[in-house]
C-alpha cells in the first residue's frame, strides 16, 4: 500500500547550498505565542474584512491605469528560510520582475521614483492600501502581523550568516522597519539591525504597540515613498 507523506517545505538557500543552521536552529519564541497568532487571525480577519471593502475601487484603478493583473504575487522567505507567495495589489507595470534594475544592496526599499512604478501604484504604496491582500498569507499562518520584512529570493542569496538570524521569526506586515522611518532607511545592515532589536525584546504587548505605532505611520503618510 501507497503511503502518502506532506511534502518537505521549499526553504530558501544562498546560491545553491542551503547553510546548515537554517532550519536546525529554534525558532524565535513568537513564532510559537499563542496570544501572538489569536492576535493574527482578528487582525487578519479584520483586515480582509477592509479588502472586501476596497477591492473593487482599487482593482478597477489598477486596471485603468496599465494592463496586467490586479494581484501581484511573489516568492518570498518565511521562517527558518520556509519558501511562501506573498500576495499584494500590482503597484508596477506588468513583467516588472523581468526588468533588471541594478542596486548595489541587496535590500531594495521602496522607491517612488522608480519607473517601473505606476501612477496609481504610487498611491497604493503612500497609503499602504498595496498591502492589504497579504492580511490573507497571515491568516494562512506564513505570515504575521508584526514580524520582519519578507525577503525575495535574490536577497536572500548575498546573506551572510549573522542575516539569517533574520528569519527565525514569522515575517511581517509591519515591524520595526517600518514603524522606524521606512524608506528613509536603506542601509541593509541597519535593517538587519532593527529585525535582531525586535527579537530582542520581543513581547506580546511589544507587538501591540508596533501596531499602534504602524497606525500612526500609515495614517500620517511618515516615511513612505
Amino acid at each position: 500500500m501507497a503511503s502518502f507523506a506532506s511534502p518537505a517545505p521549499l526553504i530558501c538557500s544562498r546560491g545553491t547550498d542551503v547553510p546548515g543552521h537554517v532550519g536546525s536552529e529554534r525558532p524565535h519564541p513568537s513564532a510559537n505565542s499563542l496570544f501572538k497568532r489569536a492576535v493574527d487571525i482578528i487582525g487578519s480577519v479584520v483586515g480582509l474584512l477592509i479588502l472586501a471593502c476596497v477591492i473593487i475601487p482599487v482593482a478597477i484603478a489598477i486596471k485603468l491605469d496599465s494592463p496586467g493583473a490586479v494581484l501581484y504575487t511573489q516568492q518570498r522567505c518565511g521562517l527558518q528560510g520556509q519558501k511562501f507567495k506573498i500576495v499584494k495589489f500590482r503597484t508596477m507595470v506588468q513583467g516588472a520582475d523581468a526588468q533588471h534594475h541594478q542596486s548595489n544592496q541587496p535590500f531594495r526599499a521602496k522607491a517612488g521614483l522608480d519607473a517601473r512604478v505606476t501612477r496609481v501604484g504610487q498611491v497604493l504604496r503612500k497609503t499602504s492600501l498595496d498591502e492589504l491582500p497579504q492580511f490573507w498569507n497571515v491568516l494562512m499562518g506564513e505570515m504575521s502581523l508584526v514580524g520582519t520584512r519578507p525577503p525575495t529570493l535574490d536577497e536572500v542569496a548575498h546573506y551572510s550568516d549573522h542575516h539569517w538570524q533574520r528569519l527565525n521569526v514569522k515575517p511581517g506586515i509591519t515591524g520595526e522597519w517600518q514603524v522606524s522611518g521606512r524608506s528613509k532607511i536603506v542601509n541593509f545592515e541597519e535593517i538587519v539591525n532593527l529585525d535582531l532589536r525586535y527579537q530582542t525584546i520581543w513581547s506580546p504587548l511589544y507587538d501591540l504597540v508596533v501596531l499602534w505605532k504602524t497606525v500612526w505611520v500609515v495614517i500620517s503618510g511618515s516615511g513612505a515613498c
